[in-house]
């Protein structure tokens, strides 16, 4: 089966000096839940904005849906069926919600991109009435996005992202700055989506929330290369790769005459993972 996102050998630099992704290939099926794993700086966000065509690779060439994606199509101000084909096909949720969000209200921010689909109106309303009611969001529905709360503001972007019904969604550490219960919302809304075929490929370096989004892990290390491309069993079961790639970090303390090991994400730093090895004892590691 062709991949819908094809990378190869992509390398991209900033201001042509500062290297942000090397060597990448890289593909994706329809359906698939993928996460991109690395260290802040590794280059995941740089990935996601070249897999939705805000930037281009400095080497190497990105196809998508089985077309090249090249700035000469996507930057013109020429009708061109394809740009408008990928846009309808693929939605992308800003890592900062501000970002992204800029009408009025949050019913003409969830109706901007249907209207840009030349959809009818009654179509349009439909589409945006559904979302509403299905992200909760009828009692703010008159509010000014710029007033919300950040969980408030993350479902306003989901949602606007979700009314052009794209086959591929894109997100970029969608769990920042969410409360708890806003997170678990998001994770179970994930799940749904690929239950229901979507593909959503998740930048994010929470290693809570891995397993529960995607079946593929793709670690990027912090000289901005693949590293591994694996199970997401397998990536969050292989402690050495997780420190090697920054992802966690051993921390050292003593309770009484006991020397204890904890291993933490940088996500979630009081959240930690040990065993106490009674038999011998003293402390060892372990990574679920």
């Amino acid at each position: 089966m062709q991949p819908i996102l094809d990378l190869r050998d992509v390398s991209y630099s900033y201001l042509g000096r500062q290297n942000a992704l090397l060597d990448i290939t890289l593909q994706i099926g329809q359906g698939e839940q993928v996460t991109f794993m690395g260290a802040n700086g590794s280059g995941k966000s740089t990935l996601l904005a070249i897999l939705n065509a805000l930037i281009y690779p400095t080497e190497g060439e990105f196809r998508a849906f089985g077309n090249l994606v090249r700035p000469e199509v996507f930057d013109s101000l020429k009708e061109d069926r394809f740009r408008s084909f990928f846009r309808r096909k693929v939605g992308f949720v800003f890592q900062n919600s501000d970002v992204q969000l800029f009408s009025s209200t949050v019913y003409d921010e969830v109706a901007f991109g249907p209207l840009q689909l030349d959809l009818p109106r009654d179509e349009v309303k439909a589409r945006v009435e559904e979302l509403i009611d299905m992200m909760d969001l009828g009692k703010l529905r008159d509010r000014a996005p710029h007033t919300l709360s950040g969980g408030e503001k993350k479902k306003v972007c989901i949602a606007s992202v979700l009314a052009i019904n794209p086959d591929v969604l894109l997100l970029d550490e969608p769990t920042a700055g969410l409360d708890p219960r806003t997170q678990l919302w998001l994770i179970e809304l994930l799940q749904e989506l690929g239950r229901s075929g979507k593909t959503v490929v998740t930048a994010t370096h929470d290693l809570d929330i891995i397993e529960q989004i995607g079946q593929r892990s793709v670690v990027i290390g912090e000289d901005h290369r693949i590293v591994v491309d694996r199970r997401t069993d397998q990536v969050l079961n292989d402690l050495d790769l997780l420190l090697a790639a920054n992802l966690i970090h051993r921390h050292m303390h003593r309770h009484g005459i006991l020397l204890h090991q904890h291993v933490h994400s940088h996500g979630e730093e009081h959240k930690h993972r040990h065993e106490q090895d009674h038999d011998h004892g003293r402390p060892h590691d372990k990574a679920k």
